[in-house]
């Protein structure tokens, strides 16, 4: 179970890293890729990418340093609040054919919660 979960973890931590590097450090003009990136705000955008930048720190560094290990996953649970939103987001601009992405991470990320939370050494 504990290898599943470092996968998975590893496999998020490096999504959320990478995604969140673009979205705070591209120009805007670049995250075109990005529906959402149309309509909103730069600083929306710059806000979005750190908070994506902190979860993907957030899914390995706690459990891997034993320091706070807690953290892990309360970073997961954001990660599937944040999937979430997006997928309300996606549902009413009509763009049905990304919401599977939203889908998949936020199972994913529920599945490192919940195994995070049961294996804690309280």
């Amino acid at each position: 179970m504990n290898t599943v979960l470092w996968i998975i973890q590893i496999l998020l931590s490096i999504m959320m890293l990478s995604i969140g590097f673009m979205k705070t450090f591209y120009p805007v003009e670049k995250l075109s890729g990005f529906s959402w990136t149309t309509r909103s705000s730069v600083g929306f955008i710059r806000y979005v990418g750190i908070s994506e930048l902190l979860i993907g720190i957030g899914l390995i560094l706690p459990v891997l340093t034993g320091i706070l290990p807690v953290l892990t996953p309360y970073a997961a649970l954001s990660l599937s609040m944040i999937m979430v939103l997006a997928t309300v987001e996606h549902i009413r601009y009509k763009e049905v054919h990304e919401i599977w992405k939203n889908v998949v991470i936020i199972l994913l990320a529920a599945f490192v919660a919940v195994g995070r939370f049961i294996t804690l050494q309280w």
